[in-house]
């Protein structure tokens, strides 16, 4: 995984070529229009991410904020890691339900899906799972994963 040593969203964007940074700023603003209240957007092990500060919940297994997405430019693609949908398992069959209704295949791992274009992803339904969970449903699901 390529992670940025940006301390900042701008910066991290700022490092990006043009082309790169066009892509990642298309998923983000995706991703920031969805986003529901209470989780803040900052950098995060090298990506941008966006979770729960540790002011409102500090109980987390690594004393890092509990992340909920996270987006990555990396060597050779991006990545966008949906901490909900690995957590809760509808949300995966949700979303790769309405890619296959798109026509698009997913490179999926557990959280992480893999793509070259933003065109690559169910951008719609992606937005409908990010903004499906307030900051109390993640941390349910999160704990009761623990």
């Amino acid at each position: 995984m390529v992670q940025s040593k940006a301390e900042t969203v701008a910066r991290y964007l700022a490092e990006l070529p043009a082309e790169r940074r066009a892509v990642v700023s298309q998923v983000r603003d995706m991703v920031n229009a969805h986003m529901p209240a209470g989780y803040v957007e900052t950098m995060a092990f090298g990506m941008i991410g966006w979770g729960i500060p540790l002011s409102r919940y500090p109980d987390t297994y690594n004393k890092q904020p509990l992340g909920y997405v996270a987006l990555a430019a990396q060597k050779n693609g991006y990545s966008l890691y949906l901490m909900g949908v690995y957590g809760a398992g509808e949300q995966e069959k949700k979303l790769r339900a309405a890619a296959a209704a798109q026509g698009k295949k997913l490179d999926m791992g557990k959280s992480c899906i893999r793509f070259k274009r933003a065109e690559d992803l169910p951008l719609e339904a992606i937005g409908e799972l990010i903004a499906s969970m307030s900051v109390a449903d993640y941390i349910a699901v999160y704990e009761a994963s623990r």
